[in-house]
């Protein structure tokens, strides 16, 4: 991993203390990251997912983009995800994917973190 991918590894580690956190490197440089056992929201059926998603070499000067989450994620009232959400495979899974792009990155403050934290407030906010 670069530094600035390890760097950001070790800040997700740091936000989700009591989460199983699962990194794979890859050869150019960028990391896979899983974060296991985040609560989704109340109005999912399933309380628990995973939230994957990929650093790449470029970061900081690349989004963390997209993120992915469990493939049977369901809504308690029955409505479809909605917008921004397909279902697809993530590292073998199936998946959810989660489509929010940050517009005018800033290197300096959109990290991988806070974009997590992003992500997850969007979700549960749906």
């Amino acid at each position: 991993m670069t530094p600035a991918v390890s760097k950001a590894v070790d800040e997700v580690r740091a936000a989700f203390p009591d989460a199983a956190i699962r990194v794979r490197e890859e050869p150019d440089g960028g990391a896979v990251v899983l974060v296991e056992d985040v609560d989704p929201g109340a109005q999912y059926e399933q309380r628990s997912t995973w939230i994957g998603f990929r650093i790449t070499f470029q970061y900081p000067y690349s989004d963390v983009y997209p993120h992915f989450v469990r493939g049977d994620l369901a809504r308690v009232d029955g409505a479809p995800l909605g917008e921004a959400m397909t279902s697809t495979s993530f590292e073998e899974r199936p998946a959810v994917q989660i489509s929010r792009r940050s517009n005018r990155l800033n290197p300096a403050t959109d990290t991988a973190v806070i974009k997590l934290h992003k992500v997850l407030t969007w979700l549960r906010s749906r």
